[in-house]
């Protein structure tokens, strides 16, 4: 349980102007630091925004309203354009041109993952004609894979079951995703392998509408509270990643 956070009902007003948290959430085969699941059978999901998020809502003393998005861009648009309250994203320029963001509680590095029968063994050997990398519509990732790549470029897709799909038919040489990510993904494509280094580091971080700054404080004051409290690790751990560190 965290603490109590004393904020103003201005910052509550703000951030729930529909009386409860609408939360957006990034929806994939398998959890991540930032990757939920969905349960078909019960229309719900686990992973650590969720708990984060549900958290939040305690705290403001309002009801959780979940959205789930195919990808991280699909979920920067929603918030964007005010139909969601708040969310957790990776962080760059081009989303902080679109939305505010508060403290991250993890970070990420991107890397690539090739299936078994590649030859492709270094993040070098991804960038060669003919190497067919996919990666994530509208996200950070795929923006900067593309920025270190040269004789090649990734090819975007709408989420994250999608580009195992390709991987698994050979239509993908290279999956770029964040690093943390790949460990509950390797189940599903046996024998493929993660590429050792990295093209981006970045962090996750709780974001919201832009022109709202007593909702940013409140929701930086529950990050930065929620990480001394050891909800952040609590969250990481019940996700499977007990050895991934927080921010």
């Amino acid at each position: 349980m965290t603490p109590e956070i004393n904020l103003g009902s201005a910052s509550c007003d703000e951030l729930t102007p529909f009386s409860k948290l609408r939360l957006g959430i990034v929806v994939a085969p398998a959890r991540s630091a930032l990757f939920v699941v969905s349960d078909p059978n019960t229309q719900s999901y686990a992973g650590v925004p969720v708990d984060l998020g549900t958290a939040l809502a305690d705290r403001l003393g309002v009801s959780v309203d979940i959205h789930g998005f195919l990808n991280s861009g699909a979920c920067t648009t929603a918030l964007e354009n005010n139909s969601i309250d708040v969310t957790f994203l990776p962080v760059d320029d081009e989303r902080r041109r679109r939305v505010s963001f508060g403290p991250a509680y993890y970070r990420i590095q991107s890397t690539y993952l090739v299936p078994a029968v590649s030859d492709v063994r270094t993040l070098s050997d991804v960038d060669q004609e003919g190497v067919r990398v996919v990666g994530i519509a509208n996200t950070t990732t795929i923006r900067s894979s593309a920025r270190t790549l040269s004789l090649t470029c990734p090819q975007p897709v709408e989420s994250i079951a999608e580009a195992v799909d390709r991987l698994k038919r050979g239509e993908a040489d290279a999956l770029a995703l964040s690093r943390e990510a790949f460990k509950a993904l390797m189940p599903e494509l046996p024998g493929a392998r993660v590429l050792d280094g990295g093209f981006q580091s970045t962090g996750i971080a709780v974001a919201v509408q832009q022109g709202k700054p007593a909702a940013l404080a409140y929701v930086s004051a529950f990050v930065e509270d929620a990480i001394r409290s050891g909800l952040v690790r609590r969250a990481l751990d019940a996700a499977g990643f007990p050895d991934e560190p927080v921010a």
